[in-house]
């Protein structure tokens, strides 16, 4: 009859309950009381303990941190100019880009224009004979003056903006040579004024 209720009906066999007779081992349990599925060692994983062990460094270990730990200063200090040094070469590289791409597609008459702005550089080295300064100021002063001839809007907002700025630091200039030659200022000097009889 259990063949035919096993083979007719297969979901009985899981409510029909058996009795399996195992050796307990510990003596825990009687040796006729019946087990259940998790009891027998067949459907339960055994538990597993697992133990770590904190290894000692071995030498090499021990020099390499000895050795990260000397470096330490000068890596950081790489790290820092790497990060002042980045973009600054970053800049210089996108005008190098922005150069190169308006000289691959120049406005019309440009080569020219700067061929006669180049002139005036050399026409100007040759005119500076002597001191060191002609020959700075001459050059640049003749290469300026034909590039505004050139360029004049471009040249008035560069005078412009270095006007407002040679402005300023001449006031500045003019403010800190007061300070050094008058010590005391106006403020202090109506006060003291104001306290003699």
């Amino acid at each position: 009859m259990l063949k035919v209720t096993g083979s007719a009906m297969p979901g009985a066999l899981s409510i029909l309950s058996v009795t399996v007779f195992a050796d307990a081992g510990d003596g825990d349990q009687a040796s006729g009381a019946p087990l259940t599925r998790d009891d027998l060692s067949l459907y339960a994983a055994p538990v597993q303990t697992f133990v770590s062990a904190d290894r000692e460094a071995g030498q090499l270990e021990e020099r390499v941190a000895a050795v990260r730990k000397a470096v330490e200063p000068y890596t950081a200090w790489c790290r820092g100019t790497y990060g002042k040094i980045k973009p600054k070469v970053q800049t210089a590289v996108q005008f190098g880009n922005d150069t190169y791409a308006y000289l691959k597609n120049p406005p019309k008459d440009f080569y020219p224009r700067a061929g006669v702005i180049g002139f005036t550089g050399i026409l100007g080295l040759f005119l500076a004979k002597g001191s060191r300064l002609k020959r700075l100021v001459y050059p640049a002063g003749l290469m300026a003056v034909s590039a505004s001839l050139y360029y004049p809007e471009r040249a008035a907002a560069i005078a412009r903006s270095t006007g407002d700025s040679v402005y300023d630091r001449a006031v500045q200039s003019y403010a800190a040579v007061e300070k050094m030659v008058n010590p005391q200022s106006k403020a202090e000097k109506s006060d003291d004024e104001g306290t003699k009889p």
